[in-house]
Protein backbone atom coordinates (compact mmCIF):
# COMPACT_ATOMS: atom_id res chain seq x y z
CA UNK A 1 0.00 0.00 0.00
CA UNK A 2 2.42 2.47 0.61
CA UNK A 3 4.02 1.44 -2.76
CA UNK A 4 0.64 2.63 -4.25
CA UNK A 5 0.48 5.86 -2.43
CA UNK A 6 3.76 6.33 -3.20
CA UNK A 7 2.72 6.05 -6.86
CA UNK A 8 -0.03 8.69 -6.51
CA UNK A 9 2.64 11.41 -6.13
CA UNK A 10 5.29 9.91 -8.44
CA UNK A 11 2.67 10.48 -11.25
CA UNK A 12 1.07 13.56 -10.14
CA UNK A 13 -2.29 12.12 -9.61
CA UNK A 14 -2.43 13.97 -6.64
CA UNK A 15 -1.41 17.17 -6.46
CA UNK A 16 -1.33 18.97 -3.83
CA UNK A 17 -1.84 22.68 -3.73
CA UNK A 18 1.16 25.09 -2.21
CA UNK A 19 0.56 26.38 1.36
CA UNK A 20 -2.05 29.42 1.90
CA UNK A 21 -2.57 28.41 -2.57
CA UNK A 22 -5.57 26.48 -2.77
CA UNK A 23 -6.91 25.36 -6.27
CA UNK A 24 -9.60 26.84 -8.38
CA UNK A 25 -12.31 24.03 -9.39
CA UNK A 26 -14.61 24.23 -12.23
CA UNK A 27 -17.38 24.70 -10.02
CA UNK A 28 -16.22 27.65 -8.13
CA UNK A 29 -14.77 26.09 -5.76
CA UNK A 30 -11.60 25.93 -3.86
CA UNK A 31 -9.19 22.96 -2.52
CA UNK A 32 -5.80 21.97 -1.61
CA UNK A 33 -5.67 19.35 -3.41
CA UNK A 34 -6.17 17.91 -7.48
CA UNK A 35 -7.01 14.17 -8.21
CA UNK A 36 -6.03 12.48 -11.50
CA UNK A 37 -5.87 8.88 -10.50
CA UNK A 38 -6.47 8.83 -14.52
CA UNK A 39 -2.20 9.16 -14.63
CA UNK A 40 -1.54 6.00 -12.53
CA UNK A 41 -1.97 4.82 -16.37
CA UNK A 42 1.67 5.70 -16.28
CA UNK A 43 2.14 9.30 -16.55
CA UNK A 44 0.02 12.61 -17.01
CA UNK A 45 1.47 11.96 -20.46
CA UNK A 46 0.64 8.62 -21.31
CA UNK A 47 -3.34 9.52 -19.66
CA UNK A 48 -3.18 12.28 -21.81
CA UNK A 49 -2.32 10.68 -24.73
CA UNK A 50 -4.64 7.55 -24.17
CA UNK A 51 -7.95 10.23 -23.28
CA UNK A 52 -6.84 11.86 -27.01
CA UNK A 53 -6.99 8.46 -28.13
CA UNK A 54 -10.10 7.29 -27.31
CA UNK A 55 -11.79 10.88 -28.36
CA UNK A 56 -10.59 10.48 -31.21
CA UNK A 57 -12.05 6.67 -31.65
CA UNK A 58 -15.77 8.29 -30.24
CA UNK A 59 -15.35 11.35 -33.24
CA UNK A 60 -14.87 8.76 -35.78
CA UNK A 61 -15.32 5.13 -35.04
CA UNK A 62 -18.20 2.77 -34.96
CA UNK A 63 -19.42 2.05 -31.28
CA UNK A 64 -19.18 -1.73 -31.42
CA UNK A 65 -15.26 -1.56 -32.79
CA UNK A 66 -13.94 1.36 -29.94
CA UNK A 67 -14.02 -1.61 -27.33
CA UNK A 68 -11.10 -3.84 -29.12
CA UNK A 69 -9.24 -0.58 -30.27
CA UNK A 70 -8.82 0.32 -26.56
CA UNK A 71 -8.31 -2.80 -25.39
CA UNK A 72 -5.65 -3.10 -27.98
CA UNK A 73 -4.11 0.36 -26.71
CA UNK A 74 -4.18 -0.89 -23.13
CA UNK A 75 -2.55 -4.42 -23.48
CA UNK A 76 0.46 -3.05 -24.94
CA UNK A 77 1.07 -0.18 -22.71
CA UNK A 78 0.04 -2.82 -19.96
CA UNK A 79 2.82 -4.91 -21.27
CA UNK A 80 5.54 -1.87 -21.45
CA UNK A 81 4.63 0.42 -18.88
CA UNK A 82 6.04 -1.00 -15.21
CA UNK A 83 3.82 1.61 -13.32
CA UNK A 84 0.53 0.81 -15.13
CA UNK A 85 1.37 -2.85 -15.04
CA UNK A 86 2.13 -2.70 -11.46
CA UNK A 87 -1.50 -0.51 -10.70
CA UNK A 88 -3.09 -3.21 -12.55
CA UNK A 89 -1.62 -5.90 -10.61
CA UNK A 90 -2.44 -4.93 -7.39
CA UNK A 91 -5.95 -3.72 -8.65
CA UNK A 92 -6.46 -7.54 -9.63
CA UNK A 93 -5.20 -9.03 -6.62
CA UNK A 94 -7.21 -6.78 -4.31
CA UNK A 95 -10.21 -7.68 -6.67
CA UNK A 96 -9.53 -11.63 -5.94
CA UNK A 97 -8.76 -10.86 -2.09
CA UNK A 98 -11.92 -9.40 -1.59
CA UNK A 99 -14.56 -10.85 -4.01
CA UNK A 100 -15.57 -14.65 -4.92
CA UNK A 101 -13.97 -13.49 -8.19
CA UNK A 102 -15.96 -16.91 -9.56
CA UNK A 103 -19.70 -14.86 -8.50
CA UNK A 104 -18.56 -12.26 -11.21
CA UNK A 105 -20.07 -12.48 -14.55
CA UNK A 106 -19.52 -9.44 -16.02
CA UNK A 107 -16.96 -6.72 -15.67
CA UNK A 108 -18.17 -2.99 -16.97
CA UNK A 109 -16.92 0.42 -17.73
CA UNK A 110 -18.39 3.15 -18.07
CA UNK A 111 -17.05 6.54 -20.87
CA UNK A 112 -13.92 7.18 -20.64
CA UNK A 113 -11.79 6.85 -18.27
CA UNK A 114 -13.23 3.87 -16.75
CA UNK A 115 -11.78 1.95 -20.04
CA UNK A 116 -8.22 2.82 -18.79
CA UNK A 117 -8.89 -0.21 -16.23
CA UNK A 118 -11.99 -2.01 -16.96
CA UNK A 119 -10.91 -3.36 -20.13
CA UNK A 120 -7.66 -5.11 -18.93
CA UNK A 121 -8.98 -6.24 -15.95
CA UNK A 122 -11.96 -8.04 -17.82
CA UNK A 123 -9.00 -9.52 -20.01
CA UNK A 124 -7.29 -10.38 -16.77
CA UNK A 125 -9.65 -12.36 -14.61
CA UNK A 126 -11.29 -13.91 -18.14
CA UNK A 127 -14.98 -12.44 -18.37
CA UNK A 128 -16.72 -10.83 -20.47
CA UNK A 129 -17.07 -7.31 -20.73
CA UNK A 130 -19.53 -4.87 -21.00
CA UNK A 131 -18.71 -1.06 -22.30
CA UNK A 132 -21.04 1.68 -21.60
CA UNK A 133 -21.57 5.10 -23.52
CA UNK A 134 -23.00 8.23 -21.69
CA UNK A 135 -25.69 7.42 -23.90
CA UNK A 136 -26.44 4.67 -22.51
CA UNK A 137 -25.58 2.18 -25.42
CA UNK A 138 -23.92 -1.58 -24.36
CA UNK A 139 -21.42 -3.36 -25.88
CA UNK A 140 -20.77 -6.62 -24.82
CA UNK A 141 -17.08 -8.39 -25.82
CA UNK A 142 -15.49 -11.96 -24.69
CA UNK A 143 -12.49 -11.30 -22.08
CA UNK A 144 -9.76 -11.07 -25.23
CA UNK A 145 -12.28 -8.30 -26.94
CA UNK A 146 -12.09 -10.62 -29.85
CA UNK A 147 -15.86 -10.09 -30.40
CA UNK A 148 -18.16 -7.39 -29.68
CA UNK A 149 -21.38 -6.90 -30.57
CA UNK A 150 -24.51 -4.28 -29.01
CA UNK A 151 -26.45 -6.14 -26.38
CA UNK A 152 -29.88 -5.62 -25.51
CA UNK A 153 -30.53 -7.57 -22.43
CA UNK A 154 -28.18 -9.58 -19.97
CA UNK A 155 -31.00 -11.51 -17.35
CA UNK A 156 -30.18 -11.66 -13.96
CA UNK A 157 -26.45 -11.22 -13.95
CA UNK A 158 -23.89 -10.28 -11.53
CA UNK A 159 -21.58 -7.17 -12.79
CA UNK A 160 -18.16 -5.65 -11.14
CA UNK A 161 -17.71 -2.21 -12.22
CA UNK A 162 -14.24 -0.74 -12.96
CA UNK A 163 -13.43 3.05 -12.56
CA UNK A 164 -10.66 5.22 -11.95
CA UNK A 165 -11.94 7.69 -9.30
CA UNK A 166 -14.88 7.69 -6.47
CA UNK A 167 -16.37 11.57 -6.30
CA UNK A 168 -20.24 11.51 -5.27
CA UNK A 169 -21.28 9.13 -7.55
CA UNK A 170 -22.98 11.13 -10.35
CA UNK A 171 -22.06 9.28 -13.20
CA UNK A 172 -23.27 5.79 -11.10
CA UNK A 173 -26.64 7.30 -10.60
CA UNK A 174 -27.12 8.48 -14.08
CA UNK A 175 -25.92 6.16 -16.28
CA UNK A 176 -23.81 3.25 -15.45
CA UNK A 177 -26.17 1.88 -12.96
CA UNK A 178 -29.61 2.64 -15.14
CA UNK A 179 -27.48 1.32 -18.24
CA UNK A 180 -27.04 -2.03 -16.40
CA UNK A 181 -30.70 -2.09 -15.46
CA UNK A 182 -32.06 -1.58 -18.30
CA UNK A 183 -30.06 -4.96 -19.44
CA UNK A 184 -32.22 -6.45 -16.19
CA UNK A 185 -29.42 -7.19 -14.36
CA UNK A 186 -27.19 -5.64 -11.39
CA UNK A 187 -23.93 -4.31 -10.90
CA UNK A 188 -23.01 -5.80 -7.16
CA UNK A 189 -19.60 -4.48 -7.20
CA UNK A 190 -17.32 -1.45 -7.83
CA UNK A 191 -14.03 -1.18 -7.59
CA UNK A 192 -11.89 2.23 -7.87
CA UNK A 193 -8.27 3.34 -7.97
CA UNK A 194 -9.29 6.24 -5.43
CA UNK A 195 -11.63 7.00 -3.57
CA UNK A 196 -12.20 10.70 -2.56
CA UNK A 197 -13.67 10.15 0.61
CA UNK A 198 -16.57 12.52 -0.09
CA UNK A 199 -19.81 10.89 0.07
CA UNK A 200 -19.92 8.92 -3.06
CA UNK A 201 -19.65 5.14 -1.00
CA UNK A 202 -23.19 6.23 0.76
CA UNK A 203 -24.47 6.64 -2.58
CA UNK A 204 -23.46 3.67 -3.84
CA UNK A 205 -24.23 1.50 -1.05
CA UNK A 206 -27.85 2.86 -0.74
CA UNK A 207 -27.66 1.55 -4.21
CA UNK A 208 -27.04 -2.28 -3.22
CA UNK A 209 -23.43 -1.26 -4.97
CA UNK A 210 -20.97 -2.81 -2.37
CA UNK A 211 -17.51 -0.22 -2.86
CA UNK A 212 -13.88 -1.57 -2.98
CA UNK A 213 -11.13 1.14 -3.72
CA UNK A 214 -7.36 0.72 -3.23
CA UNK A 215 -6.49 3.99 -2.31
CA UNK A 216 -8.28 6.78 0.02
CA UNK A 217 -8.16 10.10 0.24
CA UNK A 218 -7.52 10.44 3.87
CA UNK A 219 -5.21 11.31 7.02
CA UNK A 220 -3.19 8.33 6.34
CA UNK A 221 -2.32 9.66 2.99
CA UNK A 222 -2.09 12.92 4.10
CA UNK A 223 0.66 11.35 6.46
CA UNK A 224 2.32 9.45 3.94
CA UNK A 225 2.92 13.40 2.00
CA UNK A 226 4.37 14.69 5.22
CA UNK A 227 6.61 11.68 5.50
CA UNK A 228 7.92 11.89 1.71
CA UNK A 229 8.87 15.53 2.32
CA UNK A 230 6.43 16.43 -0.33
CA UNK A 231 4.22 18.72 1.96
CA UNK A 232 4.90 21.08 5.30
CA UNK A 233 3.03 21.04 8.39
CA UNK A 234 0.87 24.09 6.95
CA UNK A 235 -0.63 22.01 4.22
CA UNK A 236 -1.05 19.18 5.86
CA UNK A 237 -3.55 21.04 8.39
CA UNK A 238 -4.90 22.48 5.29
CA UNK A 239 -5.62 18.53 3.83
CA UNK A 240 -6.99 17.77 7.14
CA UNK A 241 -9.23 20.78 7.94
CA UNK A 242 -10.58 20.05 4.22
CA UNK A 243 -11.47 16.35 4.64
CA UNK A 244 -13.63 17.07 7.80
CA UNK A 245 -15.45 19.99 6.19
CA UNK A 246 -14.74 20.72 2.90
CA UNK A 247 -16.60 23.54 2.66
CA UNK A 248 -16.35 25.30 6.30
CA UNK A 249 -12.29 25.19 5.94
CA UNK A 250 -12.13 27.28 2.55
CA UNK A 251 -14.97 29.37 3.58
CA UNK A 252 -12.55 30.18 7.09
CA UNK A 253 -9.81 30.27 4.66
CA UNK A 254 -10.71 33.18 2.35
CA UNK A 255 -12.30 35.16 5.25
CA UNK A 256 -8.86 34.81 6.67
CA UNK A 257 -6.68 35.52 2.93
CA UNK A 258 -9.22 38.12 1.56
CA UNK A 259 -6.49 38.87 -1.33
CA UNK A 260 -6.78 35.28 -2.71
CA UNK A 261 -10.51 35.88 -3.81
CA UNK A 262 -8.99 39.38 -5.06
CA UNK A 263 -6.58 38.53 -6.72
CA UNK A 264 -7.84 35.81 -8.65
CA UNK A 265 -10.51 38.01 -9.57
CA UNK A 266 -7.78 40.30 -11.18
CA UNK A 267 -5.66 37.40 -12.90
CA UNK A 268 -4.66 37.43 -15.83
CA UNK A 269 -5.41 33.83 -16.42
CA UNK A 270 -9.04 33.49 -17.83
CA UNK A 271 -10.02 30.78 -15.87
CA UNK A 272 -9.33 31.80 -12.50
CA UNK A 273 -11.45 34.93 -13.39
CA UNK A 274 -14.28 32.79 -14.38
CA UNK A 275 -14.33 30.00 -11.78
CA UNK A 276 -13.85 33.14 -8.89
CA UNK A 277 -17.03 35.01 -10.77
CA UNK A 278 -18.61 31.91 -10.04
CA UNK A 279 -17.69 31.72 -6.45
CA UNK A 280 -19.09 35.40 -5.91
CA UNK A 281 -22.13 35.80 -8.26
CA UNK A 282 -23.51 32.28 -6.95
CA UNK A 283 -22.43 32.81 -3.19
CA UNK A 284 -20.71 29.29 -3.08
CA UNK A 285 -19.50 30.04 0.64
CA UNK A 286 -21.86 32.12 1.95
CA UNK A 287 -19.38 34.99 2.27
CA UNK A 288 -22.12 37.65 1.58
Amino acid sequence: MSELMSLLFETNAFKIAEENNPFWYTSGKIGPYFINADYLYGSENDSKELLSFIDDELEHENKTDIPSHIFAKVLEHYNTNKIYKYIIDEMKQYIEKNIDVNEIDYISGGERRDWYFSNIIAYLLNKPHVTIYKDLTTILSDSKFSKSEPISEIKNKKFLHLADLLNQSASFTRAWIPAIKNLGSNIVWSVFAVDRMQGGTEVLTNEGVQVLSLLQIDDSLFAKAKELGIINDEQLVMLKNFAKDPDGSMKKFLIDHPEFLENALKSDNPKTVKRANLLVEQNIYGLN
